[in-house]
């Protein structure tokens, strides 16, 4: 597995050679600078820690700073590994990274934060349908969940029950989204429909190779 550190801009929609419309998400992708490399010697494994997007010194922790002035490169805010990357080529400390280790219309998976969402009924969390019309005597049924199914046996309710809840921030997959265009003067990947997250929240750009 491979890939990059990257940020999601926003979303925007370009039309094929078809003439479709296609929903696409715009990625600034690195550049990501190498600040690691693992090895089976050393380490039990074989890996390259990325790093991207800088930030301040005086937010840096002293440890961090050590590994940073290791590698030769400012601090930066997001670290993370990447297995079997560039298979038969040699990483270095400082080497950078960017979209041109990808290709136009290649599938890539994004790995990502969805958006919080607070506490939310079953309606809005699972898609519950609620409890029928507001009619025979009910009041205010129309979002409830209903039943849950305990009664004297087993008098008690089981675990995994879909109720209401915290919803979304928590960590999602897309797989197999395809890269429309890259535009490497200015680091952007368009990739094909969705990616969870909101605007400038980081995201996991990941190509199995």
């Amino acid at each position: 597995m491979s890939g990059l550190i990257g940020k999601k801009i926003g979303m925007t929609s370009v039309y094929d050679e078809n003439g479709k419309n296609l929903p696409c998400t715009v990625i600034e992708a690195g550049p990501c600078v190498v600040t690691q490399v693992r090895t089976i010697e050393t380490d039990g494994y074989e890996a390259i820690q990325l790093a991207f997007d800088d930030k301040k010194d005086k937010h840096t922790t002293g440890a961090l700073k050590g590994h940073f002035v290791k590698a030769g490169v400012t601090p930066k805010r997001i670290l993370k590994e990447f297995s079997r990357f560039e298979s038969g080529h040699q990483k270095e400390f400082g080497d950078v990274l960017s979209v041109d280790i990808f290709t136009e219309g290649e599938f890539i998976d994004v790995v990502g934060t969805s958006k919080g969402k607070g506490f939310q009924g079953v309606v809005k969390r699972y898609n519950f349908r609620g409890v029928n019309d507001a009619t025979h005597g009910q009041h205010n049924r129309l979002r409830a969940p209903g039943s849950i199914g305990a009664s004297s046996n087993p008098s008690r309710v089981f675990k995994g029950m879909r109720m209401a809840g915290r919803m979304g921030g928590d960590r999602v997959k897309m797989t197999n989204l395809q890269i429309i265009k890259i535009i490497p003067e200015k680091n952007l990947l368009i990739v094909k429909g969705s990616v969870p997250g909101s605007k400038n929240s980081y995201l996991y750009i990941e190509r199995w190779s």
